[in-house]
């Protein structure tokens, strides 16, 4: 494959490729023709999108130099869950650019007749794979509840049928992972929190639950869902929802009432981790895993992007211990931004945090926040070698022969 055309937008939203120009991959403040090894067809279910307030920069064949396109507009995939992207797009901001939404800006460029992007596939599942749902289907089991009192399962359905939640929408379908969002609040600001946004900001991109609910409500919906899927997993820790670990009481009930009626299904929280004596409590009632978001294993970087409220980075580290302690399984939610995770003091820290907690995955999940926006609120130096995402993951592979790569949340079946 010859070097991969730019992809551009006009003042129409119109996108094509852009003849006489190759596109630039950009990581943090560098920008670079991609190798060519690094892309790959274009994924299903991906989407190509325009970036406002920006203009692309791009390699002149002609000219045999770098430019400025100010005339067209940036082109960026979001790659579909499963795939993590190796680079953003190449872009600089125009005077007075607003924040871009909560979306992930993987590098898409166009090469004989077919899209290509910048990315890795981790996980090949399709636990979030809604090209096959039939939503007649959906709609025809969320109308069974309609008469529930259960304040959940109607959250459940307009999670499904407003937002087109994957979670919600495998609940009325009886497969994967359900849902179980308990916690309206949280004691951390993240910026790139995708269900709160302070005003001024770029906009949320769900609303968050409105209420606590019971933890007979919380159980209802757990037994329901393991007495109908194959492998199933009931997770607290939504995209909806707050912290759960600030409704540990409720939580810890819950799992008393799944497991008096069943052994069966895995009980998974995602988590910030923060709050160690909580996370004994739960473990102890059952819990069987726990996913800790991350975006960072150096303090410094954590506390400017979590911006958390009456906890610090040792606490995360702790609840990973406590859990460890049970034998729990631990993955991270490993937050990846090009240009950041792959830097090697980053890189060298993250290896030291594996050794020091015993963490049993790592689910590589693309940050979702602006990435030229990230680097300043983070205050990243450009004075890091830069690895590549893919050297980073060959080598903890390589270190590390027993840590698992993926996506999704593992059922219990699939611990060891």
């Amino acid at each position: 494959m010859s070097n991969p055309a730019l992809v551009v937008a006009d003042n129409k939203q119109k996108i094509f490729e852009l003849p006489g120009f190759y596109a630039y991959a950009q990581a943090g403040d560098k920008i670079w023709l991609p190798p060519q090894e690094e892309l790959i067809p274009l994924p299903s279910g991906s989407k190509l999108f325009f970036l406002p307030d920006r203009y692309p920069v791009a390699f002149n064949i002609k000219k045999h130099c770098y430019e400025e396109l100010r005339d067209f507009y940036p082109v960026a995939a979001f790659v579909p869950p499963g795939y993590t992207g190796l680079y953003s797009t190449a872009y600089k901001e125009r005077k007075g650019a607003r924040t871009l939404p909560l979306f992930s800006y993987s590098l898409v460029t166009y090469h004989r007749g077919a899209y290509y992007v910048a990315a890795i596939r981790v996980d090949r599942r399709k636990n979030h794979d809604m090209r096959a749902v039939d939503w007649k289907i959906v709609r025809q089991k969320a109308r069974l509840f309609k008469n529930t009192k259960n304040r959940l399962i109607r959250q459940l359905a307009d999670c499904a049928l407003t937002n087109f939640c994957p979670n919600a929408v495998n609940f009325f379908l009886g497969k994967y992972e359900c849902p179980l969002p308990v916690s309206p609040s949280c004691n951390a600001r993240c910026i790139g929190c995708i269900s709160f946004q302070p005003r001024g900001s770029c906009p949320h991109t769900q609303p968050r639950v409105t209420f606590v609910p019971t933890a007979d409500e919380v159980a209802e919906i757990a037994l329901l869902h393991i007495q109908t899927a194959l492998n199933p997993v009931v997770s607290f820790g939504q995209g909806c929802e707050g912290e759960p670990l600030l409704e540990a009481d409720i939580v810890r009930d819950a799992i008393r009432l799944i497991r008096r009626k069943t052994a069966r299904g895995t009980i998974h929280m995602n988590t910030n981790a923060s709050l160690s004596r909580q996370v004994r409590l739960l473990c102890k009632a059952g819990l069987d895993s726990m996913r800790v978001s991350i975006n960072s294993v150096r303090p410094e970087f954590y506390q400017r992007y979590y911006l958390p409220r009456g906890y610090a980075f040792g606490d995360v580290r702790n609840s990973i211990a406590v859990a460890k302690q049970y034998k729990k399984f631990v993955s991270l939610n490993y937050l990846v931004m090009p240009g950041f995770t792959d830097r090697e003091d980053e890189f060298e820290e993250l290896v030291r945090f594996i050794r020091r907690t015993g963490i049993d995955m790592i689910q590589w999940r693309n940050l979702n926040y602006d990435p030229r926006r990230y680097f300043k609120r983070l205050k990243v130096s450009s004075n890091s070698r830069l690895l590549g995402m893919r050297a980073v993951m060959r080598q903890l592979r390589k270190r590390f022969p027993k840590l698992r790569f993926g996506y999704f949340n593992v059922p219990k079946e699939q611990f060891l």
